[in-house]
């Protein structure tokens, strides 16, 4: 007589919590993701405590020794007012590091919350709204940053406004696309049969399941807000001096590299290039790991 064998127990489900997990050991994994977490960590060190790394006051003017070529006392050379670059360099992470993670997180909150409304109720709202969004992406961001403060004034809090500001319809209209391919699904449904309100239903039911975009579209703001603080202090509207900030020192140093003096740009543009580089390889890696 043939035994009957019970069919075997289901496996128990996985925790909701395992994918992220894995996402993190991929992340952990990726050389890219190191790479850029190594440079911007160097970067965020440099803001937090450059006053202890360097060896010679940043705002110290040595007129005798301007425009000194980098050797064993000033690694970085002087600039025309015989200040120690590396210092310079060094403690001018504070102001950008300041700036613009704050910046951005201005425009993705605002950019979200607006996204989040639009794509949610749609109808004339989207038309109304979608089209004012369609409107300022088309003007030159720079050049409505450039007006903006020439209107208000330059100032750290003003460039955050500014560029969180100009930021906002870009990841609005991230989310706002993220939002239509959740707008219809059952569980959004569901709740609107429990009788939940919009508000709960946007930020409580939705929100969570369109962060992955909303975390890539953040760590690409971060590096454009970088690039942003940096051109508008090159260009006088940003950080003001004395800040030691970067786009200031190449705003009074360009001029210098004719004269063969390129130790005060190059140390300062390499500064933010390998910030700006970092920033964007922390974001291609997110992303890769997100769209998968």
């Amino acid at each position: 007589m043939s035994t009957i064998v019970p069919p075997a127990a289901p496996p128990a489900p996985r925790p909701a919590t395992e994918p992220r997990f894995d996402q993190l050991r991929v992340l952990l994994r990726s050389p890219t993701f190191v790479a850029g977490v190594l440079i911007v960590g160097w970067w965020i060190v440099c803001a937090i405590a450059g006053q202890w790394i360097v060896r010679i006051d940043p705002y110290a003017s040595d007129p005798l020794n301007s425009l000194t070529p980098p050797d064993g006392t000033h690694w970085f050379g002087t600039d025309q007012l015989g200040r120690d670059v590396f210092s310079r360099v060094i403690v001018g992470a504070r102001d950008i590091l300041t700036i613009a993670p704050l910046a951005t997180l201005l425009g993705t909150v605002a950019g979200t919350a607006l996204g989040l409304i639009v794509g949610y109720f749609e109808g004339w709202v989207d038309n109304v709204v979608g089209r004012a969004i369609d409107a300022v992406l088309a003007l030159p961001l720079v050049i409505v940053a450039l007006l903006a403060l020439a209107a208000v004034g330059a100032s750290n809090f003003t460039v955050i406004l500014v560029i969180g500001i100009t930021f906002t319809p870009i990841t609005a209209r991230t989310v706002r696309a993220a939002v239509f391919a959740e707008r219809h699904l059952d569980y959004v449904a569901a709740a609107q049969l429990r009788g939940e309100r919009a508000p709960y239903i946007m930020f409580a039911e939705i929100l969570p399941n369109v962060l992955p975009p909303i975390i890539v579209e953040a760590t690409v703001r971060l590096g454009y807000a970088i690039f942003a603080v940096a051109t508008l202090s090159f260009l006088g509207f940003g950080i003001q001096p004395p800040s030691a900030d970067w786009g200031l020192a190449l705003s009074e140093s360009y001029t210098l590299m004719a004269g063969g003096a390129w130790w005060t740009v190059v140390f300062a543009a390499g500064a933010i290039a390998s910030l700006v580089v970092g920033v964007n390889l922390i974001a291609d890696s997110v992303q890769g790991v997100l769209d998968r």
